[in-house]
């Protein structure tokens, strides 16, 4: 069984409650299997911080943490750079990948960037409804 690795769009989608939410929240059943980049940790703590509050940026730091989490390392860090090169995306992007690829994980996503990607479940972000 491969493992899965949510990048940051996935986990907003989740603690945010958007319409994307179901896929990736029964991609996270059973988090011993998760891998989590700690790239991913700031960019959902610093969107939870800057659209809802501290509380709930708690609350889904203390989820991300019953996962595999994985630092970047020199193998990490030359991998995305490769990345970067070959396919043209951000640094942070890359370096979760890198992260997903490394550990043999699938990426799930929302990002357009991943969608063409090999070992990535992608699924195009829907509109929030209006209230």
């Amino acid at each position: 069984m491969r493992s899965h690795c949510l990048d940051s769009s996935a986990w907003i989608e989740i603690s945010h409650g958007g319409t994307n939410a179901r896929p990736f929240v029964d991609a996270i059943h059973d988090m011993s299997q998760v891998v989590i980049s700690t790239i991913t940790i700031f960019e959902v703590w610093k969107y939870t911080m800057t659209h809802a509050d501290a509380t709930r940026a708690q609350l889904i730091y203390e989820l991300l943490q019953q996962g595999i989490l994985v630092a970047p390392d020199a193998e990490i860090s030359i991998r995305a750079a490769q990345i970067s090169i070959r396919h043209k995306m951000a640094m942070a992007d890359c370096l979760i990948y890198a992260t997903s690829q490394i550990h043999r994980a699938t990426l799930w996503t929302q990002d357009a960037d991943f969608k063409d990607l090999p070992n990535v479940r992608y699924f195009p972000k829907q509109p929030t409804p209006k209230k």
